[in-house]
């Protein structure tokens, strides 16, 4: 898997003006893209980043944005890389996100909103309400964390030892049951 950019809005430009223009170029590129991953049977991913605080001149901002250019592009071995970040910036509303475009998903990754840390750090989003939603939709891929932590790394990463253990499991996710 690859994430495949989707490039920025050039400087002094108007988004409207440019948008069809932009979204054309988008098209022919990922089609191309594709084929070229698929000789490599590799998949292209699509991260819609937020233009609100991340970067204002990013073209592809939201999954409905990047859902119709998928669409468009109609190859199979493209997806969405859905960063919950980036998706409750521009939209909130993730339960009805991740089940529309779930179909569409490739790859998860999360950063608690608006600090952009730890899941387990104070923030809007419920992360364990969101991975128990994940599962029972069916989720099997990796969720990657995409977030910058508070201290080091290993304690960046304590979040996630505390929720393996309040759902009874050990380091690596595995059932304490199953040892």
């Amino acid at each position: 898997r690859i994430h495949v950019m989707a490039g920025r809005v050039p400087l002094g430009t108007d988004r409207a003006a440019v948008a069809g223009e932009m979204e054309a170029t988008f098209i022919e590129n990922l089609r191309y893209t594709a084929d070229l991953l698929s000789q490599e049977d590799m998949i292209g991913l699509l991260e819609p980043i937020n233009n609100r605080i991340t970067d204002p001149r990013y073209y592809l901002n939201t999954p409905h944005q990047a859902a119709a250019i998928l669409e468009k592009v109609g190859r199979p071995n493209l997806k969405l890389q859905l960063d919950l970040f980036h998706c409750q910036i521009m939209d909130g509303n993730l339960s009805r996100n991740l089940e529309t475009y779930f179909p569409l998903i490739g790859h998860i990754q999360i950063a608690q909103v608006p600090g952009r840390h730890e899941p387990d750090s104070p923030g809007e989003l419920n992360f364990p309400y969101l991975f128990e939603l994940l599962e029972s939709l069916g989720y099997a891929g990796y969720v990657g964390c995409e977030y910058a932590p508070k201290g080091d790394t290993l304690e960046g990463l304590g979040w996630l030892r505390s929720y393996w253990e309040s759902r009874g499991l050990q380091h690596g996710g595995t059932s304490k049951a199953a040892k």
